[in-house]
């Protein structure tokens, strides 16, 4: 009877794991789409700002620096609230700084400051950032670790349901709200209807993240009443425990590992060649066959379908193929359909960078997966350096701006070209060693 009565409770006890396991996974998808929702409204306020604030292509975009230099600052903080405490408790640091920063928005529209959208910007990235450092290696952590990267990838594939809100949002909210006059045309008017202009155009680009900044606040509250066991009592596949911080012997055993240390520089690239392609997809199309910033939009919400739609296919083959072959193929592919896209500036080049998220649907879940692979107690803080390079996304679109100020939108999508021959490389280096 006492054995009858243990396994009745060992049972139970495995029904509520298994359970809440299912139900954190759930929740972190949420987030994974959040994340996505966040950096893709982001996208058009490059195209946004400088017609607003009528600015140079490379100062609107310091939107991305600002926006991704937030995850180079607070990838190594969110490291140690993983390590200290718990992915959970990097989860609700995340989600709480980011709700901060998309109320800010709301000040920022008042006061009519480009320099305050920005700090609001940096703020709700930096949660983000917490968030997405705690939330990759969450996962991973829920299952075995031969299936990790494939696990990952699934979670991943509902981050473009997140990115293809965030592009409509904008197409919706945020650029019919742009008046149709031109930087001459504003420069004529008179104080008074200028400010009137921007106020409503800046009121636009307020409402969404203001939104999103109560979503968040759901969410929030359902992880923070989830249980998640801290021992895998189950078999479930997750263990996590408050670790002691050796940062420095942590360091030096992550720089000494050649597939993680490259694959920092590989996501590096990755994100920069990601962030490249959609913040000038607008201005590529305008160039290219002409059309306002809200038709132009069309394009990247159909860039971002395929890449929802590419990320299960992707998942699906990675049952059947390596997926650092995957990686290289694809990578190889998006630097051919950047150099047609530069050669062919024509309806066949536009629909050549809508095709190029396609490549990049795998590639981010993919590289994080490989890097990490068998780093065991330095899993966290090895996350925290992959969410460091995503500073390629801060980087690299300062340096196709000033391309696109020097020459055209179409030239500059020969950066992005050479973002993907790095992605390449890594492929490459990792089938050698996987």
């Amino acid at each position: 009877m006492k054995n009858q009565n243990s396994a009745i409770q060992e049972n139970a006890s495995n029904q509520f794991v298994y359970g809440n396991m299912k139900l954190a996974f759930i929740l972190l998808i949420t987030c994974f789409a959040a994340w996505g929702v966040a950096a893709n409204m982001t996208d058009p306020l490059v195209k946004v700002f400088s017609k607003i604030f009528t600015m140079s292509t490379f100062e609107s975009a310091l939107v991305q620096f600002a926006y991704y230099g937030a995850y180079f600052c607070l990838a190594i903080p969110a490291a140690f609230i993983n390590a200290r405490y718990s992915y959970k408790a990097g989860v609700l640091s995340g989600l709480g700084l980011a709700i901060l920063g998309a109320l800010a928005f709301y000040p920022a529209s008042a006061s009519m400051t480009y320099g305050f959208f920005l700090a609001a910007l940096f703020i709700m990235a930096a949660g983000m950032s917490i968030l997405e450092t705690s939330a990759n290696p969450f996962v991973m952590a829920m299952g075995p670790e031969a299936t990790a990267t494939r696990r990952l990838n699934l979670a991943q594939a509902f981050n473009p349901v997140g990115t293809n809100i965030g592009v409509f949002l904008a197409a919706t909210l945020i650029l019919p709200k742009l008046n149709t006059a031109s930087a001459d045309e504003r420069a004529s008017m008179a104080p008074e209807m200028l400010k009137s202009i921007q106020a409503e155009e800046l009121t636009g680009v307020m409402t969404p993240y203001v939104g999103m900044a109560f979503v968040l606040m759901l969410i929030w509250v359902l992880v923070f009443f989830i249980r998640v066991p801290k021992a895998n009592t189950s078999g479930a596949g997750y263990r996590e425990e408050a670790t002691k911080i050796d940062f420095f012997a942590t360091l030096g055993r992550l720089f000494g590992n050649a597939q993680y240390r490259w694959g920092v520089v590989a996501q590096f690239f990755n994100v920069a060649a990601q962030t490249c392609t959609w913040t000038f997809t607008i201005q590529y199309v305008q160039e290219a066959i002409g059309g306002t910033e809200a038709s132009a939009a069309d394009y990247l919400q159909y860039s971002l379908i395929i890449f929802l739609i590419s990320r299960f296919v992707m998942t699906w083959l990675m049952g059947f193929c390596r997926p650092a072959l995957l990686l290289s193929l694809l990578a190889a592919a998006g630097t051919v359909l950047c150099l047609y896209a530069v050669l062919t500036p024509d309806v066949s080049g536009v629909w050549a960078i809508v095709s190029i998220s396609a490549c990049l649907s795998l590639m981010f879940p993919t590289i994080y997966g490989v890097a990490l692979n068998g780093l065991g107690s330095d899993t966290k803080f090895g996350s925290a350096g992959l969410v460091m390079a995503i500073l390629g996304g801060a980087i690299m679109p300062l340096v196709q701006g000033a391309t696109i100020d020097a020459y055209s939108a179409t030239v500059s999508y020969v950066v992005p070209a050479v973002c993907f021959l790095m992605v390449a490389a890594y492929g490459l280096f990792a089938m050698k060693r996987t």
